[in-house]
């Protein structure tokens, strides 16, 4: 059985949890496994170097931000290496580019070209165990380039594809995917399984398990994944198309703190506004998640649609730039929100669903101020203070901290 095992920041944080993920990699050969691994950097070790970066310059060039941030997982890889092979394990440090990893330039969210497997299966055919850096890549000039937060998870998908592995193991603090995140949530309960359509809107909604880039990869590629403790032996979440066929209406939810949402005021009620707006919004590539169009007197209406916080300015800017061209009133910006969002596959084609949601928060006195939905999710933007509450009623609502989420409406 071929398996590659992704170890995060937390599972690599010393030298001390270094040698435990070794421990565990040698269980894995012993019980005879053939093991990929890919790595993250050390615990707060990419912060630290962004903080260098920044410390010697306000604007540091991309292409060398990456060459600086790729070097967290390049200590990873070789200590862990060297880790394995002083207990007489044959093992050898991968960077991207050597693992066969190719991706675009575009620096800090690098997109993944193809991958050449040959110089893994060579090492895996000859009993080497190959520790490959996750993150990163080669671009065309031949230069690093990263894959941007949580990148790792996405090389450790993207070579299990590769490699046909049977499954794709990610490690890290917590023991698999919850039905809201346990910080906010005591009483939430680890979930068996998922789809990954599941799992792609609770990453995009704010859950912090797993990368999206990721599971997208996951699903096109059928890798199915595991993500598990690194420091406990209980069963985690097994993420994949094989879900069991009853489904609860709702299986888990998630809270996302940074966003903001930016509304354009008194625009004429006409073709094409909204079109010139987005449009300009893409081009400065800022992404739009939630849109809110209100029809006010006079044929004028009010559009409001939410960002990522760190995208807020850009995206004003930009609204503001449409003003003369839209004939609009005025661009207000609200920073004080965040996003509460209910997934379940099981809430496809049963009713009920969002009303659920919407009492659950009328009876909390929660304001709803946008909502968005698709086949699997229901999302609400509230007042940030009032978040974290509005994520335990929808919780409640559903008896996801019962471990008996609602499957009837």
């Amino acid at each position: 059985m071929l398996i590659v095992q992704k170890f995060g920041g937390s599972s690599l944080a010393s030298i001390h949890h270094i040698q435990g993920v070794a421990k565990k990699i040698r269980e894995g050969l012993e019980d005879g496994q053939q093991l990929v691994i890919v790595v993250s950097a050390m615990g707060d070790t990419t912060d630290d170097l962004v903080e260098k970066a920044y410390a010697v310059t306000a604007q540091p060039t991309p292409r060398e931000l990456d060459a600086l941030l790729a070097t967290g997982e390049m200590q990873s890889a070789a200590l862990l290496a060297m880790c394995l092979e002083s207990e007489g394990i044959r093992a050898q440090s991968f960077t991207g580019a050597q693992a066969g990893l190719a991706t675009t330039a575009d620096y800090g969210r690098a997109r993944i070209l193809h991958i050449d497997p040959t110089p893994l299966r060579h090492a895996l055919e000859h009993g080497t165990t190959p520790v490959v850096t996750g993150f990163q890549g080669v671009a065309p000039d031949h230069s690093i380039a990263t894959l941007g937060r949580g990148g790792s998870d996405l090389t450790a998908i993207a070579l299990a594809g590769a490699l046909d592995a049977d499954r794709c193991e990610i490690y890290s603090d917590v023991a698999g995917v919850f039905t809201a995140d346990p910080r906010i949530i005591p009483s939430a309960v680890p979930l068996r399984t998922l789809s990954f359509d599941e799992m792609m809107e609770l990453a995009s909604q704010g859950a912090q398990v797993l990368q999206t880039q990721a599971v997208a990869y996951a699903k096109s590629h059928d890798v199915v994944i595991h993500a598990r403790s690194t420091f406990s032996d209980s069963g985690g979440t097994i993420i994949s198309n094989r879900t069991p066929g009853v489904k609860p209406a709702v299986t888990a939810v998630a809270i996302n703190r940074h966003i903001a949402k930016v509304g354009l005021v008194g625009v004429p009620d006409a073709p094409g506004v909204a079109a010139l707006l987005f449009s300009r919004l893409s081009q400065r590539g800022i992404n739009v998640d939630l849109v809110f169009q209100a029809l006010s007197h006079d044929h004028l209406n009010d559009i409001a649609f939410t960002v990522e916080d760190k995208d807020a300015a850009a995206a004003e800017e930009v609204a503001r730039a449409c003003l003369p061209d839209v004939n609009g009133r005025d661009v207000v910006v609200d920073r004080s929100v965040a996003k509460v969002s209910a997934v379940g596959s099981g809430m496809l084609g049963r009713p009920g669903v969002a009303a659920g949601v919407f009492q659950a928060l009328a009876g909390a006195g929660i304001n709803i101020q946008m909502i968005g939905t698709s086949e699997v999710k229901i999302s609400c933007i509230v007042a940030r203070d009032k978040a974290e509450h509005a994520l335990r009623r929808i919780h409640q609502a559903f008896l996801l901290d019962e471990g008996q989420a609602v499957i009837e409406d």
